[in-house]
């Protein structure tokens, strides 16, 4: 995280289902954003910041950038572990994630994405994020 030596992280457990997997019993590469999905929204809470808070705050959030890397696949009925930290939130949030086997903790896919804060009235985009995501980090980190 810029700036700070403070770090806010989440992490959640996800069984792949059937219906993410291939022909060949291997979790398609598209569902993987939907574990980043997964493990965000469990991050986003840790702070009090969840989507229903982003609008009633008045800021839309956007993903516009996504990265990831393949490094071993999911399989179906595998638990795997989607951690996520809070890597950036000055200017946009930006969220580290890494997707572990379960028992193992052997790495399967890391990666990034970076959200913009847009005023939901005007579209604009908001080049410093907004005082709430400030005001609700410092309430976390000062429990």
């Amino acid at each position: 995280m810029t700036g700070s030596s403070k770090v806010l992280r989440a992490s959640v457990t996800v069984e792949v289902p059937f219906h993410d997997v291939d022909a060949m019993d291997v979790c398609w590469h598209g569902h993987y954003l939907k574990y980043f999905e997964i493990g965000r929204t469990a991050l986003l809470r840790a702070f009090h910041y969840d989507y229903p808070e982003m609008r009633a705050s008045g800021y839309l959030w956007p993903i516009v950038e996504a990265h990831l890397k393949y490094v071993r696949p999911a399989t179906y009925g595998q638990r795997i572990d989607v951690l996520t930290e809070l890597l950036e939130y000055e200017n946009r949030l930006k969220i580290g994630y890494e997707i572990v086997d379960s028992a193992t903790g052997t790495r399967l896919t890391k990666g990034h994405t970076i959200q913009v804060a847009v005023d939901a009235a005007t579209h604009e985009l908001q080049f410093v994020s907004p005082p709430v995501v400030f005001e609700r980090l410092e309430r976390v980190w000062s429990q």
